[in-house]
């Protein structure tokens, strides 16, 4: 019997000292505010016999007067982020809500009722109507239907939620955009003198923890949380909202290997393509070629591309300018291969403004200098003397008289033949001329592209890089 009683006194005071530890936890309530329950036996049926009044009680608000707030304290933990339609400004989550508040209408000394806590269906008590105002769908997660009691008048809420919620995404810095979206709870019913809501562990263990059981997060990464606490004012009052901000980050290696690589490196083989012949047409075949293939590669990864009706994501800007840059490039493919492989000689004479601007200035500042021109001799030489034999019987005017028709004849053709060399001599030269105006546009295009994909690229990658530190820093 001694050793019994040795026992119950241990037990006893080991009950007080629990009491006693979770007291530091209790609501922020007068200790004679809560109801003192007795119970007949320290076992659970006795327990539950001396709540049976309180849960008659579980329709109004568990405080002994009205003017008294009920403190809802609330936390989560973000336990996998299951996706983000960029679309329709969706994101789904899914979280474990914790929340506890107090109950003065009851409390019980945990050696007389021999535990400090018990587990009862959610209909037994009073429950906060606290929502979440970006909720979209019906939470579909496993129902909880049991709250925790504790000793002290607390009451322990522990649910699993599947959020689907509106987001505002701003994806025009895509694939290196970092989103925030909220996630904003309020009472629907109570006023801010009824219910007020305060954060129940602090943000640095909410995100720590969220990180720590986080599994799912797929192309995201959990990089911040944070909240606010304030009062929307309406007709019948003020009613308290807390908000959690969190801040993903999207993993931008899948977009870059796959979608923005192979763009650069077809806009550089359509660089290089410059470096063909442009007399031929292999240049041109080569470069309708490169768009088909860049047009079909399109096709086929613009599932990965976000789809949003808000703005126009950079990223389709970048490729946008590819594509155009590979169409100029097979327009003036045409236009020069066209203007070299002209070998008619119907060519008109090269204007004089176009000498002046392409031959004369533009043509030594791209490295084609033009060609000095030929001396070419196009005036016929005298006509050598002709001595015609005199025949024999042959008087000496009729001798001059032949000399002179034939003369005549040699000279006719001498001067046919002539201006068929000059018309042939100025059709080559103006061809010349042509060929060279023609390769001086296609070096100044040639440097033109490279100074244009230079810039632009340069400028697409500095408005990626200044967003996504400005989002960071935020």
């Amino acid at each position: 019997m001694a050793d019994e009683n040795s026992k119950l006194k241990t037990l006893s005071e080991l009950m007080r000292i629990s009491m006693i530890l979770t007291r530091v936890v209790r609501p922020t309530v007068p200790c004679d505010a809560y109801t003192v329950l007795n119970c007949m036996r320290p076992d659970p049926p006795a327990l539950l016999e001396a709540l049976r009044p309180v849960f008659n009680l579980s329709a109004i608000r568990p405080v002994r007067n009205m003017s008294t707030p009920t403190y809802v304290n609330m936390s989560f933990t973000l336990y996998s982020i299951l996706g983000v339609d960029e679309k329709a400004q969706l994101l789904t989550t899914y979280i474990w809500l914790d929340s506890y508040w107090g109950n003065e209408f009851f409390s019980w000394d945990p050696v007389q009722c021999g535990t400090d806590r018990i587990s009862l269906p959610r209909n037994k008590f009073w429950i906060p109507d606290v929502v979440i105002n970006e909720f979209i769908e019906e939470n579909n997660a496993p129902s909880v239907p049991y709250v925790t009691a504790y000793h002290h008048g607390r009451i322990n809420e522990a649910l699993p939620m599947r959020i689907v919620s509106s987001c505002n995404l701003e994806i025009y810095t895509f694939p290196f955009d970092v989103q925030k979206c909220t996630l904003t709870f309020n009472s629907w019913v109570y006023l801010e003198n009824e219910v007020r809501l305060k954060l129940g562990k602090s943000l640095d263990k909410i995100l720590e923890h969220s990180k720590e059981v986080m599994t799912t997060m797929g192309e995201w990464e959990l990089m911040d949380i944070t909240y606010t606490k304030s009062v929307v004012i309406y007709t019948i009052g003020g009613i308290e909202e807390l908000a959690f901000h969190i801040r993903l980050r999207r993993r931008a290696t899948l977009y870059v290997v796959n979608l923005i690589l192979p763009s650069c490196f077809l806009t550089t083989v359509d660089l290089f393509s410059f470096l063909l012949p442009p007399q031929g047409v292999d240049r041109s075949s080569f470069k309708m070629t490169l768009i088909l293939g860049y047009t079909v590669f399109l096709l086929m990864m613009n599932d990965l591309l976000p789809v949003t009706g808000s703005s126009i994501p950079l990223i389709n800007v970048f490729f946008c300018l590819c594509l155009a840059l590979m169409v100029a490039s097979l327009l003036e493919t045409i236009l020069i291969t066209n203007l070299l492989c002209d070998s008619s000689g119907h060519l008109s004479p090269v204007p004089r403004w176009v000498q002046v601007s392409v031959l004369h200035i533009l043509g030594p500042l791209v490295g084609l200098p033009q060609k000095p021109k030929e001396k070419t001799n196009t005036e016929v030489n005298a006509c050598p003397l002709v001595v015609v034999d005199k025949a024999p019987g042959e008087s000496e005017p009729e001798v001059e008289g032949k000399a002179l028709e034939e003369l005549g004849r040699l000279g006719k053709d001498l001067q046919t033949i002539r201006l068929q060399v000059d018309q042939q001599l100025t059709g080559n030269q103006t061809s010349e001329e042509w060929l060279q105006v023609g390769f001086v546009i296609d070096r100044l295009f040639f440097i033109f592209y490279i100074i244009f994909i230079s810039v632009s690229f340069i400028t697409i990658i500095g408005i990626w890089a200044s967003s996504y530190a400005a989002d960071v820093d935020m």
